[in-house]
């Protein structure tokens, strides 16, 4: 399989188990777990898997700069992702705070094409509005908020692309799963102390709640974040952005199929969009990956 159609396809299935935490997330509420113990819980025990799995194959742990750099994705890029983002919806519509989120892949190409130097391509430009489009017609109404909710909602888009464009940068030199370890350890701990801060923790009460909070540390952490490193270090930041924004559609089929929860015509609609631009942000990879084979050759 060519590396960029690899690439392209890890994505896409990163974005599919990202989809469905809403109902992992639902599972573990339903329990009794609020939402900053879900994220403690959900990075602690990503984190000792990884760890037990790293033991056991005997894994090379990431060194020197590369692993400082991992660990600040972990430790600053998720858990101020994940600050903003649920500080946001305090006070701003859940759509409205979604729709801030995926400003990220705009940033990604804006920083990549100011400090590195990528080109910004007419697909690519295509695929960002056709993604973002899909993204409003999805979401629906529902749009406002204050300032310091809008201003949070941006931060979580702010602090996503960094952790993306650093990925891109270093997590292709060293195993996908390591890397994965190394950030999920750093997500584990900063979140932690932000827990032991506030004071509480509150732990899921019977079987579904746990079964929730294992499947999200599991399919929503280990794998989508291992199969977006790995897809990253064959695509680029700027096209696994691009091509992650097929995550709420995904999440839009699991809430339909598993929740029960109606989809209308906006979502459709918005969700043709969606996969447009995912098609022509792959399309753009395959593009990329033939001139360079031509050149090689």
């Amino acid at each position: 399989m060519p590396p960029s159609l690899a690439g392209t396809l890890a994505v896409i299935l990163a974005g599919a188990c990202y989809g469905a935490i809403p109902v992992f997330a639902r599972l573990a509420r339903d329990a009794g777990v609020d939402s900053a113990g879900m994220v403690f819980l959900r990075f602690a025990l990503a984190a000792l898997m990884l760890v037990l799995w790293m033991r056991t194959t005997r894994l090379a742990w990431p060194r020197g700069r590369t692993l400082v750099a991992l660990a600040a994705m972990g430790a600053v890029g998720y858990t101020g992702m994940s600050l903003c983002f649920f500080g946001a919806l305090r006070t701003v519509p859940a759509g409205t705070v979604s729709l801030l989120l995926y400003l990220y892949p705009a940033l990604v190409l804006a920083i990549s094409a100011l400090l590195f130097g990528e080109a910004l391509t007419r697909r690519r430009i295509v695929a960002l509005i056709l993604s973002l489009a899909g993204l409003a017609v999805t979401v629906g109404a529902g749009y406002g908020g204050d300032a310091a909710g809008l201003a949070l909602g941006v931060g979580s888009a702010l602090f996503y692309s960094v952790y993306v464009v650093v990925g891109g940068r270093y997590a292709w030199r060293v195993h996908p799963l390591a890397a994965t370890t190394v950030v999920m350890c750093a997500g584990a701990v900063s979140n932690g102390a932000l827990l032991m801060a506030s004071g509480s923790l509150t732990l899921p009460q019977g079987a579904a709640g746990w079964a929730g909070v294992l499947l999200l540390a599991l399919v929503s952490t280990v794998v989508a974040t291992a199969l977006f490193l790995s897809g990253m270090a064959r695509v680029g930041a700027s096209r696994a952005s691009l091509l992650s924004t097929s995550e709420p559609l995904f999440t839009l089929l699991f809430a339909a199929a598993l929740l029960g929860e109606p989809m209308g015509a906006s979502q459709l609609v918005g969700g043709a969009l969606i996969i447009a631009g995912v098609l022509c942000a792959a399309g753009d990879a395959r593009a990329r990956a033939a001139t360079q084979a031509q050149a090689a050759g």
